[in-house]
């Protein structure tokens, strides 16, 4: 199979990120999207308690319920330790040898994979697929992606994917006020964060 690899804290998930999955999935001829929430990103500031993962889980899980080929991925759901990528990829390499792996990252990631922990290990284990957010990205990104293969013989695929200036942060912002997050993440989701009160402990720095 070949199989699309979204990861993220999805804190929320949103539609930005299910786009991105569709178009991956419709543009390389993919059979499945998996999407593995992180449990504790090195990366990226989020809540590392249990309850938290455990809404970033259900939420996920929501947004793509009525998806056939999206499924979700527990792999990375851990809060007791960091996850890293090249772990993951070379983590299903052993266990799904007979499978492709693309990995799906946006413009700002490609730019910045040289300083993920042992990024150079994430590119024999599978194709990435960098999204490119507009038009006006496109000759920057062709050089990034020519360095990185000139360099790390990196195997890259511009994906091109709609874009969608919604971002978690926005989400979390507006859900802390109590304003709707309607059409910015799926109606499940948005009924979840309303039944479960999230985010409304927020506090501003």
């Amino acid at each position: 199979m070949k199989i699309g690899i979204m990861g993220g804290t999805f804190d929320p998930v949103h539609i930005g990120h299910l786009l991105l999955g569709e178009f991956a999935y419709e543009d390389f001829g993919l059979d499945e999207i998996w999407f593995i929430p992180n449990g504790n990103p090195p990366h990226k500031e989020a809540e590392h308690t249990e309850e938290a993962l455990h809404h970033r889980v259900e939420m996920v899980k929501l947004a793509v319920s009525d998806v056939p080929y999206f499924r979700v991925d527990l792999c990375e759901a851990d809060t007791g330790k960091h996850s890293y990528t090249y772990r993951t990829m070379r983590k299903f390499n052993r266990i799904y040898p007979e499978d492709q792996f693309y990995f799906i990252l946006g413009a700002d990631s490609l730019f910045a994979i040289e300083e993920w922990k042992y990024f150079r290990e994430i590119f024999p284990t599978c194709t990435i697929l960098a999204a490119m957010r507009d038009d006006k990205d496109a000759e920057s990104m062709r050089l990034q992606i020519k360095y990185l293969k000139e360099r790390y013989n990196a195997r890259i695929e511009l994906l091109q994917a709609p874009l969608v200036e919604i971002s978690s942060t926005t989400i979390r912002e507006r859900a802390s006020r109590g304003l709707s997050v309607r059409y910015m993440v799926p109606d499940a989701v948005a009924e979840y964060i309303t039944a479960h009160r999230l985010y409304r402990n927020m506090t501003e720095g």
